[in-house]
C-alpha cells in the first residue's frame, strides 16, 4: 500500500507486487528516495488519465534511474482507478512517471510483444481516493513551454509514503 499525498487530497493504492513485482520495486525505489516529494501532477487529460512523477513545481525534470522491463504482459488491463508506468515510444522506458486513468482505457492493454502492441503496465489500483483523482481531472489546463495538458495551478505531490 501507499499514500499519494496531494495539494487536493490523499490517494491510496494497493500495489500488484505479485503481478509487477520489477515495476513495484522501481517504484518503491523512488518513493522510498523521496523523489516524488513536491513533485506535480503535470500532464491531465479528462476522461483519459491524470501523470505526475517527473517533474517538480518550477516545471524541471527530475533526474531518474535505469528504465524498468515492461511487465504489460500481465494481463491486468488499463481500468478507471488503476495506476500505470507512463513511457516513451520504446515499450521498456518507464522511470518514475506513472499515471491514474480515470476512465477505462483498454487500448492502452497490451496485445503483442512489439513496439506498437506493448502497452502500458497496471501495478496497482486505488483503494480510497478517488474523489481526490476526480477532482485532479476536472482542474483547468493548459500550455506551458512545449508541454500541453498542464494544470494551470499546480497540483502538487507532497509526498507518497509505503505502509
Amino acid at each position: 500500500m501507499i499514500t499519494i499525498k496531494t495539494s487536493l487530497g490523499d490517494i491510496e493504492c494497493e500495489l500488484f507486487e505479485r503481478e509487477a513485482p520489477e515495476t513495484v520495486s522501481n517504484f518503491l525505489r523512488y518513493v522510498d528516495s523521496g523523489h516524488f516529494n513536491n513533485t506535480i501532477f503535470h500532464r491531465v487529460i479528462e476522461n483519459f488519465m491524470i501523470q505526475g512523477g517527473g517533474f517538480d513545481a518550477d516545471f524541471q525534470q527530475k533526474a531518474t534511474e535505469a528504465p524498468v522491463k515492461n511487465e504489460a504482459d500481465n494481463r491486468i488491463g488499463n481500468k478507471r482507478g488503476t495506476i500505470a508506468m507512463a513511457r516513451t515510444m520504446d515499450p521498456h522506458s518507464a522511470t518514475s512517471q506513472f499515471f491514474i486513468n480515470v476512465k477505462d482505457n483498454d487500448f492502452l492493454d497490451f496485445k503483442a510483444p512489439t513496439p506498437q502492441h506493448y502497452g502500458y503496465c497496471v501495478f496497482g489500483k486505488i483503494t480510497n481516493g478517488m474523489d481526490v483523482v476526480d477532482a485532479i481531472e476536472k482542474v483547468k489546463t493548459g500550455n506551458r513551454g512545449v508541454h500541453g495538458d498542464v494544470p494551470e495551478e499546480n497540483v502538487i505531490i507532497r509526498d507518497i509514503a509505503a505502509s
